[in-house]
């Protein structure tokens, strides 16, 4: 073997079967200021690929910041329920524009929305949902809950407990849960696991605590690793790379 060719290949064995990835509308607009990057699709969809062919199931929830913040526009004035309407609709967008992006992969997708839109996905229903899962399809979560005054976090962790799911993959421009924000202080201090408590009572804004509290309700660890890394899907779920585990055990970060 030549020079060149003594490297150490990491092998990457999935740790979880049944995972739900909650990724960030923000997360899809690369650098664009808003909207959709097709490049950033495309990596995601090739990463959501790669695991699944691992063995992996895979539901699938995304924001919908990079298009509309309902909570934003509600803090300025607009009616709150209305805001998280359109909110919700901006999720669906994006879902579609993920499950266009699987299928151009070659994956069997199918988007399930709490909010009723028959034209353009189907409506959420638990068994239908189950069902796509054993079919080895990738299930996309849209709408939210289908209600106002949830976010999309809270709605992944329901999502997640309903489909029994091992894991809550958070994507996040952060490689885990820091006890400050490190783009903002370079003395901020990185957990590589903490307890869901922990996460509530310092109120560590990684996710909304109302999600937090429902996955500690439902036992389902969420790791918080960061999107753009190369491979960081197949990593996170592996147990590879740079991330922060929340769980029920004590923190020893």
């Amino acid at each position: 073997m030549s020079e060149n060719c003594n490297f150490k290949v990491i092998e990457m064995t999935p740790k979880y079967k049944r995972i739900l990835l909650k990724l960030s509308g923000e997360g899809l607009m690369g650098e664009k200021p808003f909207g959709i990057s097709t490049e950033v699709l495309k990596s995601l969809a090739a990463q959501i690929k790669k695991v699944q062919k691992a063995g992996v199931e895979i539901c699938l929830v995304i924001g919908g910041g990079n298009i509309f913040r309902g909570a934003k526009e509600a803090a300025q004035g607009m009616n709150r329920t209305v805001a998280d309407q359109v909110g919700m609709l901006a999720t669906v967008m994006n879902a579609l524009s993920m499950q266009n992006a699987l299928e151009q992969q070659g994956v069997d997708a199918r988007v399930l929305s709490g909010l009723s839109i028959p034209e353009v996905c189907e409506p959420y229903m638990y068994r239908r949902a189950l069902k796509h899962l054993n079919k080895g399809r990738v299930v996309i979560f849209a709408g939210g809950t289908g209600n106002p005054y949830f976010t999309t976090d809270t709605g992944a962790a329901l999502r997640a407990a309903e489909m029994q799911c091992d894991v809550l993959l958070k994507a996040t421009q952060v490689d885990g849960v820091y006890d400050k924000d490190p783009r903002n202080d370079p003395k901020a201090v990185k957990f590589d696991k903490i307890s869901y408590d922990k996460v509530i009572n310092n109120h560590l804004n990684v996710m909304d605590m109302t999600a937090v509290a429902l996955a500690r309700e439902n036992n389902i660890p969420i790791v918080v690793f960061a999107q753009k890394n190369k491979d960081a899907l197949m990593q996170a779920v592996s147990g590879k790379g740079s991330f922060t585990l929340i769980n029920n055990e004590v923190n020893n970060g």
